[in-house]
């Protein structure tokens, strides 16, 4: 395969994942205006959540099987073409059932890419590649808010953004059609390290030849490892810190603290925003500071930022801790799929990446909606203290997870 066609597949993995997070970024700007025109509750956010997440685990846990039968160049044309269509729907959906069943096909297409391509880099390619591919995410769900609330100020209606973002998901389906046979035959596993080095300066990665030496673990065996279960807990908990703020932020903003709808919208583009940056910075310094000490960290500056936010001393500040989170989340999604080997050993990797994206897609839904109930029996400012409570358990079952793996 020539230089040009690898740099192209890694591109084009890269767009993949910007697709995935345009989605994620309109919802928590919407869902004001979207609540008060079917005349929903604040908790009724849960349903669609809950509705995208079943499509979402169907999809990821059974990825290893969808993609060798279709191919990832198949794979990415249909996640695609079914999120742009389903997007496209809600927009025409007349009544709120439809739009939570709807949700299911959103995550259908969504679930699959996102464990297929997270499979393929952890086996093939260097913890710096992973921040960068999720960056790509960062910098989807970044723009997703800001869309969102341009079609607001613009059009006056929430089904603005969902017709640009809806419109170019259809198209990337119909690029990535075009070029499916390029990653055919498993072109996408000859993508090397080398080729990537040559763009971002990434480091040669550890070769993959060990994990060809033991067979594979069933999902029964993977199902009965307890460090399987503490990775997909990891995973369960942390998309659910990530999404909750992406989520609610935009709704404590404007109707807990008073903040200008416009202003509101910028600020959760700039969570999205500094998340993106966060990942970018993690992509430069992964190979100096390693993967245990980025997750640390990012750990750290995630729980300062969340008691900030919660303390709220004087209204700027605590809209600096939104996107100080941001910052602090960014690597360690990606942290923790490239630590997916130590923690499980190499003969479960397969079974718990799909796994732990699976549970990944439940946390989103589950913790967001969670929220939601809290919020409407309380208020709006349960939301940081969730926030705060949440990343010290998330920074326990982290500990826990590298004690069993003895490292």
């Amino acid at each position: 395969m020539t230089d040009r066609r690898r740099l192209l597949l890694i591109a084009l993995s890269f767009v993949a994942f910007i697709s995935l997070g345009l989605p994620d970024g309109l919802l928590g700007v919407a869902w004001p205006s979207m609540r008060f025109e079917f005349g929903r509750p604040l908790d009724a956010l849960g349903p669609l959540l809950i509705s995208s997440m079943v499509g979402y685990m169907l999809s990821s846990f059974f990825s290893g099987i969808i993609s060798r039968r279709l191919g990832i160049g198949r794979l990415l044309a249909s996640s695609c073409a079914a999120t742009g269509a389903a997007l496209l729907g809600f927009t025409v959906a007349p009544y709120w059932w439809l739009v939570v069943a709807i949700g299911i096909v959103v995550g259908l297409g969504a679930g699959a890419i996102d464990a297929g391509l997270n499979t393929y880099v952890a086996k093939h390619h260097s913890e710096r590649l992973m921040q960068w591919l999720h960056a790509s995410f960062g910098l989807g769900i970044t723009l997703g808010p800001l869309i969102m609330t341009a079609g607001l100020n613009l059009a006056e209606t929430w089904r603005a953004g969902y017709w640009i973002v809806g419109g170019a998901q259809l198209a990337l389906g119909v690029c990535f059609l075009l070029t499916a046979n390029r990653w055919e035959n498993g072109a996408v596993a000859d993508v090397t390290e080398q080729s990537a080095s040559k763009t971002i300066g990434a480091e040669e990665p550890v070769s993959s030849a060990e994990s060809h030496q033991l067979p594979e673990a069933s999902f029964g065996e993977s199902l009965r490892n307890l460090s399987v279960w503490i990775s997909m807990g990891l995973f369960f908990i942390y998309t659910g810190l990530e999404l909750t703020l992406g989520h609610w932020a935009y709704s404590l903003l404007t109707e807990s603290r008073g903040v200008a709808a416009a202003s509101a919208g910028l600020w959760v583009g700039a969570y999205w925003g500094m998340f993106t940056v966060g990942r970018m910075v993690a992509g430069v310094f992964a190979g100096l500071f390693g993967n245990h000490r980025l997750v640390l960290g990012s750990l750290g500056l995630a729980l300062t930022g969340s008691v900030l936010f919660a303390w709220n001393p004087v209204g700027w500040l605590g809209l600096v801790a939104v996107g100080l989170i941001g910052f602090a989340f960014a690597p360690i999604f990606p942290g923790m799929v490239s630590g997916t080997q130590r923690r499980v050993g190499t003969k479960h990797l397969s079974n718990t990446m799909g796994m732990q994206i699976a549970a990944a897609g439940l946390g989103a839904a589950c913790l967001p909606s969670l929220v939601g109930v809290l919020a409407n029996r309380f208020s709006l400012e349960v939301v940081p203290v969730f926030l705060t409570v949440f990343v010290v358990v998330l920074g326990g079952l982290y500990f826990a997870s590298r004690r069993r793996a003895g490292s």
